[in-house]
């Protein structure tokens, strides 16, 4: 089983983005080709590694990852919105 991995350029790096998959924002740190296999057989995937609000890092399929336009919004706007 080889254990190399690949850095992969990508349009969202150091961007806000979304992970579909969780509904977390953070910031694309890299996207890296992987050898997620845990047989002998090789099977290889494009990862997203995000940094949440919190710092901590997480791994999602790149095709899961969209950008985040909105900001997340705070205590006191969805305050103002019941108010109305």
């Amino acid at each position: 089983m080889s254990e190399c991995y690949e850095y992969i350029p990508h349009r969202l790096l150091h961007r806000r983005v979304r992970d579909i998959a969780s509904g977390i924002e953070g910031v694309l740190m890299a996207v890296i080709n992987e050898n997620v296999s845990d047989t002998g057989i090789e099977r290889w995937m494009e990862l997203a590694y995000i940094r949440n609000a919190s710092g901590r890092e997480f791994t999602t399929a790149i095709a899961n990852v969209h950008p985040a336009y909105d900001q997340p919004r705070t205590a006191v706007g969805r305050r103002q919105d019941r108010s109305t």
